[in-house]
């Protein structure tokens, strides 16, 4: 049987005869007929997605709903923690200003600054290679300090009389935003006056053990109303001796020897204390010394220089 097509009549002729097919046409048809097909297969798709849902996607459609609704409330508590920190920061400078006479409180490293480098392109090349060189020269001056100073330490040590003074932390895990003043020339927080202070202070909280700076016998463990306090006395080899006031208890008694690290008390506010904390001296033949630069062998060289950075800059003691 053959293909059935379309017919028309011819008047001229008085016959039937069959339509001749258009090419154009033909490809206009299969066109409509794969755009139908497309549409039709896209809408069974977006129908069996809507339909049916895996588990991991309707779990996934739950977490977006729950983080649409708590997005708004996040929003507001992020504005709230930062004008919580922003307070702080500035009570914290108001702290610094009023009890330690400081610009306001340290920074999280306020050394690190100074390892940055800033110049400008403009530098005209001479005077990049004649810095360049003086920097140079400078630095190899400063090697040979260095190692001369080596030579010196490594002559020390072999020296059978020689004595490591008090090198340990007197309080475990210090750090420095925890070092206040050192000795010098500090505002008196009582006298609101300029005297000399002996010690560094250690602010630390109440109960804090109190440890032995070095190896030694304990020469005084003494209460006094004012001043230091509870104070206890430590004796070492080489004529040092460490002091620590304003404890608030004293485990050691007179007399009694002593090895590095051993604790001998807790840190209180006794005698006259404007706050918390250990008063912490080094004497060497009665005559006190910088604390802090007793500190470069329990801490990294970073900890060390942002130590003596704090001791200086902070003008008030707390005692």
């Amino acid at each position: 049987m053959g293909k059935r097509g379309l017919f028309i009549f011819d008047t001229e002729n008085f016959h039937f005869g069959q339509v001749p097919r258009k090419i154009g046409r033909t490809v206009l048809t299969l066109l409509v007929y794969m755009v139908l097909t497309f549409t039709l297969a896209v809408l069974a798709y977006l129908a069996f997605t809507v339909v049916f849902r895996t588990d991991t996607e309707r779990r996934l459609r739950r977490e977006i709903r729950m983080y649409e609704r708590l997005y708004s409330n996040l929003e507001k508590r992020e504005e709230l923690l930062g004008d919580a920190i922003a307070n702080l920061q500035h009570k914290d400078n108001d702290i610094y200003s009023l009890v330690f006479h400081s610009p306001g409180a340290p920074m999280l490293d306020p050394l690190d600054r100074a390892n940055a480098i800033s110049a400008a392109d403009t530098i005209p090349e001479s005077r990049l290679t004649a810095y360049t060189g003086d920097k140079a020269e400078a630095l190899m001056n400063q090697s040979r300090v260095v190692d001369e100073t080596f030579e010196r330490i490594f002559k020390a040590l072999s020296d059978t009389a020689f004595v490591l003074p008090p090198m340990s932390l007197p309080i475990a895990n210090i750090t420095y935003p925890q070092v206040g003043a050192s000795a010098g020339r500090k505002m008196n927080p009582f006298y609101k006056a300029y005297v000399y202070h002996e010690g560094l202070d250690l602010i630390v909280t109440r109960g804090t053990p109190v440890l032995a700076a070095a190896d030694g016998t304990v020469t005084s463990a003494e209460v006094y109303r004012k001043g230091l306090g509870r104070v206890v006395r430590i004796t070492h080899a080489g004529g040092f001796e460490t002091v620590y006031g304003h404890l608030e208890s004293i485990n050691v008694y007179v007399g009694q020897p002593v090895r590095a690290g051993d604790k001998i008390g807790t840190v209180g506010m006794s005698g006259q204390a404007f706050a918390p904390h250990l008063h912490y001296e080094v004497r060497r033949n009665g005559i006190a010394k910088d604390p802090v630069g007793f500190f470069f062998a329990s801490v990294s060289p970073t900890e060390y220089v942002n130590m003596l950075y704090m001791s200086i800059s902070t003008l008030q003691s707390m005692d």
